[in-house]
């Protein structure tokens, strides 16, 4: 049976105990309607609650709610069970004196990559030990600063942690060692990004933290520096270390219209960017700014123009393609929006360092 969770936006004096008994109403009659109550998570800060319910569908829970206490959800979403553990911790209820549960659902999402800006044939796999002892080491800061691990791959990490002030100790841990690392390649460009979110697990889209993972993620690819903080993170970083000296050079913070920008930014572009008739000379029209406008906060976001940032994202997704062997050179070119295969394949070189044909597995 499928796992949902829901999303209750509740009065600023509703209290712990009032939402344990709101869950023990729910108990009651679950039955009734095939559910099984499995946990839940209140946010007194925030005036949220998150239930996670096995259900036949997202009815019945809201039926099973009304039943109960009349307080219906003002949204479900289907969930894996696995990530609502990675991301939260637990699946189930916690052993609390009276079952009385105050803990919040409010997670600090952080990406960490490590790309390597000239591409010969495997990559970051070239530099073998090194790397993968940096890695390695990665791994044990996260784990150290209590982070959870929601994905991992050889050079990837996606973290959920419960504190902003341990997500960015680990950041600064991170970039400090990375340091190190890096003055062992005197002829390789390697990269460390690092984006930092916070948010809730439901809120209008579909995903499990699907905001807050996809803020971190677009900071990682588009902004330039090596560790960038939401908006939000950075307030709560400073207000929980108020007393300590404020490491602003060591990160870019994201202000509320920029995040805003990124948004719209990357919601257009990801969605119209392989169309023949895409061009940045219409860009500013659904952003709702002017070319100025455009143009200025593209090159302080990102270092770059609207027109080299758009084809260095045609770029990206062309690698992607080239890596998944998903058509010839001269498909791809055309694919992801390049006016000839030549152009295409001169465009690829002097972005990383090989031609496109390189990238493929023969």
């Amino acid at each position: 049976m499928p796992i949902y969770m829901d999303r209750h936006d509740i009065s600023k004096t509703i209290t712990a105990e009032q939402v344990a008994e709101l869950h023990r109403q729910d108990l009651k009659v679950q039955h009734r309607y095939g559910c099984r109550g499995l946990t839940y998570w209140f946010d007194e800060k925030r005036n949220t609650t998150f239930c996670l319910i096995e259900a036949p569908d997202a009815l019945a829970i809201h039926r099973m709610h009304k039943e109960a206490h009349g307080d219906v959800p003002t949204r479900i979403i289907e969930v894996d069970a696995s990530l609502v553990e990675s991301f939260l911790g637990r699946i189930e209820d916690p052993d609390t004196e009276l079952s009385i549960i105050n803990e919040a659902a409010f997670r600090v999402i952080m990406v960490v990559d490590l790309k390597k800006v000239t591409l010969p044939k495997n990559s970051l796999a070239t530099l073998h030990a090194p790397v993968k002892n940096f890695c390695n080491e990665v791994a044990d800061i996260l784990y150290a600063y209590r982070g959870s691990t929601v994905e991992k791959t050889d050079y990837h990490f996606l973290v959920s942690f419960k504190s902003v002030s341990s997500a960015a100790k680990a950041a600064f841990e991170i970039s400090g060692m990375f340091r190190k690392l890096s003055a062992h390649f005197t002829n390789e460009r390697i990269v460390l990004k690092m984006g930092i979110s916070a948010g809730v697990p439901v809120t209008k889209k579909k995903l499990l933290f699907e905001d807050a993972v996809k803020l971190a993620k677009r900071m990682c690819e588009v902004i330039k520096g090596e560790m960038i903080m939401s908006a939000e993170v950075n307030y709560l970083y400073k207000e929980e270390n108020a007393d300590l000296p404020y490491k602003k050079k060591e990160l870019i913070s994201l202000t509320p219209d920029d995040e805003k920008f990124l948004t719209g930014l990357m919601d257009y572009i990801e969605s119209a960017w392989n169309n023949s008739n895409f061009s940045v000379a219409n860009l500013n029209k659904p952003l709702g700014c002017s070319k100025s406008k455009l143009y200025r906060k593209i090159l302080s976001l990102t270092g770059k123009s609207p027109s080299t940032f758009i084809k260095d994202y045609r770029l990206q997704e062309a690698l992607k393609l080239l890596e998944k062997n998903a058509g010839n050179v001269s498909e791809i070119a055309f694919e992801t929006g390049f006016s000839s295969p030549s152009y295409f394949s001169k465009c690829f070189r002097e972005k990383y360092g090989c031609f496109p044909s390189s990238q493929m597995v023969h």
